[in-house]
């Protein structure tokens, strides 16, 4: 199997609607190990901000979005939308685009239909179980994908 290096371009990584603000910490975190350019979320619902031992924030940005309305009019020329879900194309064979942003569902309800039809590609991660991923981890996963097919 041959994947397309990726060897310049950009992406970012963030979740519509996240519950906890651990989680959140903990795909920043990953985030920053894995050469994601920024973080975000979307209509967050949980109460402060995460905490951070590597003080993640000092090298890789947090923004928030109100709403996907506003997530939408502030989106990157030309740079994909990949959706990540349990319908998608499996990963395995997914080769990342140049420049992508990476949406991941909330911990409880994952991508609502409204914003997953708004996503250029939707990508799914294999797994034994039909449970569904924690975000942080499918979104570590993702970028870990990433990064081994990037070549880097």
């Amino acid at each position: 199997m041959h994947h397309k290096r990726i060897n310049r371009g950009y992406f970012g990584i963030g979740v519509y609607h996240p519950k906890t603000e651990h989680n959140i910490g903990t795909l920043w975190r990953s985030a920053y190990q894995l050469g994601a350019a920024y973080v975000f979320t979307i209509n967050g619902r949980y109460r402060r901000q995460a905490s951070d031992t590597l003080k993640t924030w000092r090298h890789i940005p947090l923004f928030y979005y109100e709403s996907f309305e506003n997530f939408q009019s502030t989106r990157p020329y030309d740079c994909l939308l990949v959706g990540i879900e349990m319908d998608g194309e499996n990963i395995v064979e997914y080769s990342h685009p140049e420049r992508a942003i990476y949406l991941l569902g909330a911990e409880d309800h994952g991508l609502p239909p409204s914003i997953s039809n708004m996503c250029n590609q939707i990508i799914s991660l294999p797994s034994i179980r039909t449970n569904s991923f924690n975000v942080a981890i499918a979104g570590s996963l993702v970028m870990f994908d990433r990064l081994t097919k990037s070549g880097e």
